[in-house]
């Protein structure tokens, strides 16, 4: 169960433009109100990432999803109702976010989340988050709180009490997108 005032705290700093630091589906991550372009230039100058490093996108439904791509094709939409594991898909083309958000060719990595606590601070804050893996390293998951670097939790400016003591391994979700001929392609599995 989730405490309400961990979900209202990190809801207040995310409605001022602040970084947070929360479980996801998959891994700990550093987020953001994904419509807040100061909030995303901020999170990506603490990541030290440029525009062609892709972020990825949390929504809480099909209908936010629908809202922020171009086109949802039926075959996608099946597979996020039944995938069992977290799945973040590439789509060609965002839309109704800012661009330093977008890739450089407007494509965007979103992903249906199925953690209620994710789904909690998307539904009160309206809006989708930014979830990049909380570390400074690239290609490296925090499989929990516990392997989550000092430099990281300093850099933010609210880091969630949920599941900080739950020791579980966490995993990133599979990555998958379209191909011009409309078949699957996994880019991370």
């Amino acid at each position: 169960m989730v405490q309400n005032y961990d979900l209202d705290n990190a809801l207040a700093v995310l409605r001022q433009g602040g970084l947070i630091l929360y479980p996801t589906d998959t891994v700990w991550s550093i987020g953001c109100d994904a419509t807040h372009a100061p909030a995303v230039s901020q999170l990506r100058q603490i990541k030290r990432t440029d525009k062609s490093c892709s972020l990825e996108i949390l929504v809480n439904s099909l209908e936010m999803l629908r809202h922020y791509v171009g086109r949802l094709h039926p075959r996608i939409e099946t597979l996020l109702l039944y995938h069992v594991r977290p799945l973040t898909v590439c789509y060609e083309q965002g839309r109704n976010l800012p661009g330093n958000l977008l890739g450089e060719d407007g494509s965007v990595y979103i992903r249906l989340v199925q953690d209620s606590y994710c789904a909690g601070l998307i539904e009160n804050l309206g809006r989708p988050l930014v979830a990049t893996p909380a570390d400074l390293r690239g290609g490296f998951f925090p499989i929990n709180f516990g392997a989550i670097s000092s430099d990281v939790i300093e850099r933010v400016d609210y880091v969630a009490r949920h599941r900080r003591s739950d020791k579980s391994p966490a995993q990133p979700s599979v990555m998958v997108k379209l191909s011009v001929k409309d078949e699957l392609e996994f880019l991370r599995e």
